[in-house]
């Protein structure tokens, strides 16, 4: 089953958002803390999906004030690229830097940071990698040979093993980035939010 696309249809308008705002925020934080993992002092991973998408969009237009169709569907167009397929996972990778001194000290370090996270899938032989790979079109605007962005979308194409595997665990989320100590030995992903992207990889 592949992920349907978010459509005009799914987007509230603003007035109707401003009325369900508040419990479908609730409902997105919830579904987030099970989608989000933290590597080191600097690195999360928010995995995306379907919910999280459209909440992107109702942000981002309510923001932006966005409101014909037109401006919704430019929107619509640059976060369903960010959907996982079937087979694969699809997440935002955020440095986590609040302060005009770690923004000058990490981001000229951690060029490369998109390719960098590793899911380690199962125990001993046999173990599976499954590498970080940046999304084609968003990579063109945030990736700079001498400084990186603070935002990256990446997905993590998964083979047949490898998903199975998954499905077992355990699993772990390691940045083996060589500016990046930090992101080794990695964390341990937790069983509820590997059950929760196992849904991802099977295209619910």
């Amino acid at each position: 089953m592949t992920i349907r696309p978010l459509t005009l249809d799914d987007i509230a308008d603003q007035r109707a958002y401003e009325r369900e705002r508040v419990g479908f925020r609730r409902e997105v934080i919830a579904v987030k803390r099970r989608r989000r993992v933290s590597i080191g002092p600097v690195v999360t991973l928010t995995f995306e999906n379907r919910l999280t998408m459209r909440f992107q969009v109702q942000e981002m237009a309510r923001a932006e004030k966005l409101i014909t169709d037109s401006q919704i569907q430019r929107e619509l167009d640059v976060y369903n690229r960010l959907l996982p397929a079937p087979g694969e996972l699809s997440a935002t990778i955020f440095l986590e830097l609040t302060s005009e001194e770690q923004l000058r000290n990490w981001l000229p370090r951690l060029v490369g940071i998109e390719g960098s996270v590793l899911l380690e899938i199962g125990e001993g032989t046999s173990r599976h990698l499954v590498r970080s790979v940046p999304e084609a079109e968003h990579e063109t605007h945030l990736t700079r040979p001498e400084v990186t962005s603070a935002v990256h979308y990446v997905r993590f194409p998964f083979t047949s093993g490898a998903q199975a595997a998954f499905h077992i665990g355990p699993v772990r989320l390691v940045v083996d980035h060589a500016e990046y100590s930090e992101g080794w030995p990695g964390v341990a992903m937790s069983d509820a939010s590997r059950a929760e992207l196992s849904r991802d990889l099977a295209g619910d």
